[in-house]
């Protein structure tokens, strides 16, 4: 097996202990050994000085969405950007959709049906959880990937049809179904509740889903119904906080059935929302210290990516497709979604169109007020077409959500907690204005919130975007850097490690400072840029 030694480094192995300085010396898949200068072999295979650099594990992206596009024969090239972040593991099927289990019936563009990916075609072969691993197996994956269950999969596949509801024998098949897929390799359950199908599962079926999953010794990671102070999911007329009621509700069920419990990508969407922060992670801290297993994850930006369809509330999305062209549904869902907007905090501007999902890819890049204004239409109007014609796969950033720009006290809040691991939820496109988070998120925590603000130090970060995202899925062997583990490994300059954002309608660019990158021993970033020809990464079925 060959050798390669990674010389003069200055080491944070993941465990949360100090940086030593040491030599990596890494064979085959694996790190063979840390060595002194006194212990140095005589010849290897390959020799990188890393003097000046940080030598850290390869970084783990726990909420991730790349199960949608490992399947396409090109996804080296779209999936390139994560290894030049220095992401090496993704854990993917979040938010209640994952590409498998399959069945027929669900029809060629069955990816629709859950509205958020990008809806590009691709050849099912597989119809069970452990055919899509063997699929992505053979595909040779450019990073590792952990693939959970979705909610919404299962849901799909146990009707004949779209329903909302499921009957006790559907929802018999439903659980069963992720019991197989456990078997065969998944590493979790995902829920998404704030989506359709998920948005109208009863708190009965949720505690159903959770103690499969808690039986089996599998993790659970929710999107909630709400995360804000009022939401689509509930009544309007429930005046306490959505967001806390959404949280509450998920504690009691982990309470009851003993899950591990991952809420997703932790957000304060809207103005009115960021006041509720405190009270959301005193619940937590509560929920942690009465043994409940809670954790959360977050992503360093006041933005995120989600559908066009998700400030319309669940009565609507019934309703489609023929609530877009009745008047008096338009009326109501008007003014519901102008008081509601109002209090909330945020308004059309704060809605930016980065995947339109159709053949037009006209306007993205540009917030949805700009857009109504070169269409001549109203605000609602133009994103209820942009639904329509994309028939609700079009993607948006939504602004406006942990702060904004020159008032992120609440993102420092969320990233700073202990209980926080980090991850990008970044949807990718072929040519489409892409999520920041898709190129910068891990360089943006350890460049802005490590070294600029020290909200945390380099060591406390490294173990959150490494080790304890492994624990958390059972992921073998990743997320350190001891003799034995994969060599999963990420080079790193801290004085000049930075996302590049973007600027008005510019996309984000590549990151800065990080140099080499490794997944299970072989180099496949060299010097910041992703070496096209190495896919190497493995499925880790758990």
């Amino acid at each position: 097996m060959k050798q390669c030694l990674l010389k003069n480094a200055n080491i944070i192995d993941g465990t949360g202990k100090p940086a030593f300085k040491g030599h990596i010396l890494v064979k085959g898949m694996r790190i063979e050994s840390i060595l002194k200068d006194n212990d140095l072999p005589s010849s290897v295979d390959k020799v990188i000085d890393v003097s000046g650099n940080t030598v850290s594990p390869g970084f783990i992206d726990m909420h991730s969405h790349l199960d949608w596009v490992m399947p396409h024969a090109d996804h080296a090239e779209l999936t390139k950007c994560f290894l030049e972040q220095g992401v090496t593991t993704v854990v993917a099927g979040n938010c209640g959709a994952s590409p498998a289990p399959y069945r027929k019936h669900l029809g060629e563009e069955w990816a629709k049906l859950f509205l958020f990916p990008g809806c590009r075609k691709f050849y099912t072969s597989w119809e069970s959880m452990g055919e899509f691993l063997d699929y992505l197996s053979q595909a040779k994956p450019s990073l590792n990937i952990a693939q959970l269950v979705g909610h919404a999969t299962v849901h799909h596949i146990a009707s004949d049809k779209r329903q909302k509801k499921l009957s006790s024998r559907q929802m018999k098949t439903s659980l069963l179904e992720v019991q197989k897929a456990f078997d065969e390799g998944a590493c979790g359950l995902s829920l998404g509740l704030g989506y359709d199908p998920g948005i109208f599962m009863s708190l009965k079926e949720i505690e159903a889903f959770c103690r499969l999953a808690s039986n089996a010794g599998k993790p659970v990671a929710v999107h909630l119904k709400a995360y804000s102070i009022l939401s689509p999911a509930y009544s309007p007329t429930y005046l306490k906080s959505h967001n806390l009621r959404a949280l509450n509700e998920m504690i009691n069920i982990a309470r009851k059935t003993g899950v591990k419990l991952q809420i997703s990508h932790l957000l304060f969407v809207g103005l009115r929302s960021w006041r509720t922060v405190d009270s959301f992670l005193e619940i937590i801290d509560s929920a942690k210290k009465e043994g409940i297993d809670i954790m959360f994850d977050a992503f360093p930006y006041t933005y995120f990516n989600t559908t066009v369809n998700v400030v319309l509330p669940s009565w609507f999305l019934a309703r489609l497709p023929k609530a877009y062209k009745n008047p008096l549904l338009f009326l109501r869902l008007y003014t519901e979604l102008l008081v509601g907007f109002s209090l909330v905090g945020f308004n059309f501007k704060d809605f930016q169109l980065i995947h339109d999902a159709t053949t037009s890819n006209t306007h993205e890049g540009k917030r949805i007020s700009e857009i109504a204004k070169e269409l001549n239409l109203s605000p609602l109007r133009t994103m209820l077409e942009i639904s329509r014609k994309s028939k609700g796969c079009a993607s948006i950033l939504f602004h406006g959500a942990n702060g904004e720009p020159g008032n992120e006290k609440v993102l420092d809040q969320i990233l700073s907690h202990s209980l926080c691991l980090f991850e990008t939820d970044a949807l990718i496109y072929k040519k489409e204005y892409h999520n920041p988070a898709a190129l910068g998120t891990f360089p943006k925590i350890l460049g802005k919130y490590v070294r600029d603000k020290k909200l945390f130090s380099a060591e406390n970060a490294i173990k959150r975007m490494t080790s304890l995202s492994a624990e958390r899925f059972g992921l073998k062997d990743r997320g350190k850097i001891i003799p034995g583990a994969f060599a999963d490994i990420v080079i790193w300059n801290p004085h000049t490690i930075a996302e590049q954002p973007p600027t008005d309608i510019k996309p984000a660019a590549q990151p800065k400072g990080i140099k080499h990158v490794f997944v299970n021993g072989e180099q496949v970033v060299c010097n910041g840029v992703s070496l096209m020809n190495k896919q190497v990464g493995q499925v880790l079925r758990i």
